[in-house]
C-alpha cells in the first residue's frame, strides 16, 4: 500500500464511527453494528463481557468490519480484516476510557469486569473508492 493510498483510506476514520462487525458463531457468520474506535493509530471495540461476540471470539478471533463511505450520489466501502485481542492492560483500558466518551455511559470504570476492550490487529484492507466499481485488497 502506498503512503498516498494509506492516507486516503485512513482519512475516513474518525475517533468513533459505526461499522458492521462480522464474527463467526461455529461455521455461521454473525454481523452486527458496533462503534469502531480509532485511537492513537489503532483500532478498538468496546463491548460487554456477556455479549455474544466475546464468546465467539474465544472460539475464533478472526473478525472483519465494513465502513460504508459515501458522497451525495455514490457509495464505497472500507473493509478491514484481522485478529481481535482482548486488552487486559489497565493502563491502556484507562487511556481509552478517558478519551472515548461513550465508554463512561456503559461501564463504571476501566476495571469494570463487564467492560471488554478489543484491540483489532488489522491485517488487510479492502477499499472500494466512492463511485468506483472495483475494490482493491491490500495486506497491512
Amino acid at each position: 500500500m502506498t503512503a498516498k493510498l494509506k492516507k486516503e483510506i485512513f482519512a475516513y476514520f474518525k475517533q468513533t464511527q459505526p461499522v458492521y462487525l462480522a464474527t463467526n458463531d461455529g461455521n455461521e457468520p454473525r454481523v452486527r453494528p458496533v462503534t469502531l474506535i480509532w485511537f492513537e493509530e489503532k483500532f478498538w471495540i468496546a463491548t460487554g463481557s456477556s455479549d455474544a461476540k466475546v464468546k465467539q471470539l474465544f472460539s475464533n478471533d478472526n473478525i472483519e468490519f465494513c465502513l460504508p463511505i459515501k458522497d451525495d450520489k455514490n457509495m464505497g466501502y472500507i473493509r478491514g480484516a484481522g485478529i481481535a485481542e482482548i486488552m487486559e492492560d489497565l493502563v491502556t483500558r484507562t487511556k481509552i476510557a478517558d478519551n472515548i466518551e461513550f465508554i463512561k455511559h456503559f461501564w463504571q470504570d476501566p476495571s469494570d469486569p463487564d467492560f471488554v476492550l478489543l484491540h483489532i490487529d488489522l491485517q488487510e484492507i479492502e477499499y472500494l473508492p466512492i463511485g468506483q466499481m472495483l475494490a482493491t485488497r491490500m495486506k497491512i
